[in-house]
């Protein structure tokens, strides 16, 4: 049996943060030993919501940044294949032909639609946001993905994945396998402001490549309960942020329960549970910034993995757009025009 392929990836917009890890990073890393792992740098769904020169000429920064970033969490670069979305313009030839397959209303219905143009400030859906999941469709389905490891908010994304793949395979024959969605343990993380899902644009987010100082600091001005003014007020657990984020980064399952006993009975400030989360998440970055330094140490490296990643992905999406169009029958509707112009061709020169 052949090996089962991996689509996932990230939008070139800047660092990834803590949210990443735990969205999809994580499982990324799990999963990529044993599938052959595409890592898409999207930066065509970027434009979406970012495309200002300004956003377009940060791509290639950005782009070195993401792949550090993800190779720094432990992904082996000879594992694994990166490629920038745009350099590979057949992506856009699939998205053209798959986004026959969905009506508007069922694109209407995909909730983070909505969500990215009300946080890009935007008061009405561009088209080419509407069509976010068509576009990601040809992403998965450009590779033949068999699993696609996302975030909760990319879900109802990948489902549309789904049903435009079992349309197309009804129509036309089995070209594509349906690929399987899998959700990290802990979808979302709170941003450090409490009031929303981590992100780069709210502001509120830790990024991966933070040097410890920065994490400490950003630790000690975490939203916790609004309603403890003093240390002897007991506290709420359940939805404080700096305790979520022990539950998902502190292994001290002992002190975590310590913690939380002694904060419900008003027996413990928030700084020493922030000092003790600050220790927490220095420890699980240490080996993501030695890493990072390791690569940063070989300049090119980063572009290198990019490049190549790009011409490979290349070779394999126009193989499947060779297949697509042949079982849509496109291949041979061109091949008999260009049959009978040949024909016609060759009769207007011998009656010459």
């Amino acid at each position: 049996m052949s090996v089962p392929r991996m689509l996932t990836g990230d939008r070139p917009t800047g660092r990834l943060h803590l949210g990443h890890y735990v969205g999809s990073i994580a499982n990324r890393v799990a999963l990529h030993h044993r599938h052959e792992s595409y890592f898409i740098i999207a930066d065509l769904h970027m434009l979406t919501t970012r495309n200002s020169r300004d956003d377009i000429a940060a791509v290639s920064g950005n782009a070195r940044q993401m792949v550090t970033d993800i190779l720094a969490c432990g992904v082996d670069p000879g594992r694994a294949t990166f490629y920038l979305q745009s350099a590979i313009p057949e992506v856009g030839d699939l998205n053209t032909l798959l986004q026959n397959l969905v009506t508007v209303p069922r694109l209407e219905r995909v909730p983070s639609v909505r969500e990215m143009a009300r946080d890009a400030g935007r008061d009405e859906i561009p088209y080419g946001l509407l069509g976010y999941p068509v576009l990601q469709a040809a992403d998965i389905l450009c590779v033949r993905a068999h699993v696609v490891p996302v975030g909760k908010d990319n879900a109802a994304h990948v489902e549309v994945t789904r049903e435009i793949a079992r349309r197309f395979n009804h129509l036309y024959g089995e070209v594509f396998p349906v690929p399987e969605l899998i959700m990290s343990e802990t979808p979302t993380l709170v941003g450090t402001d409490g009031q929303a899902k981590m992100s780069k644009s709210r502001g509120n987010a830790i990024a991966l490549s933070d040097d410890a100082a920065t994490v400490r600091r950003k630790v000690m001005g975490m939203y916790t309960d609004p309603n403890r003014v003093r240390a002897d007020v007991p506290g709420t657990v359940e939805g404080n942020p700096v305790f979520a984020y022990h539950a998902v980064f502190n292994p001290d399952r002992a002190q975590v329960a310590e913690f939380a006993a002694r904060y419900r009975a008003g027996r413990i400030g928030d700084v020493e549970v922030k000092e003790a989360l600050a220790v927490a998440l220095n420890r699980f970055l240490d080996p993501i910034r030695e890493r990072r330094a390791r690569i940063e140490a070989q300049p090119g490296l980063v572009d290198q993995v990019i490049v190549e990643g790009t011409e490979r992905t290349r070779e394999r999406v126009r193989a499947t757009l060779v297949e697509v169009r042949r079982a849509m029958g496109l291949t041979a509707a061109y091949q008999q025009v260009r049959r009978r112009a040949e024909r016609a061709r060759r009769a207007a020169a011998g009656s010459a």
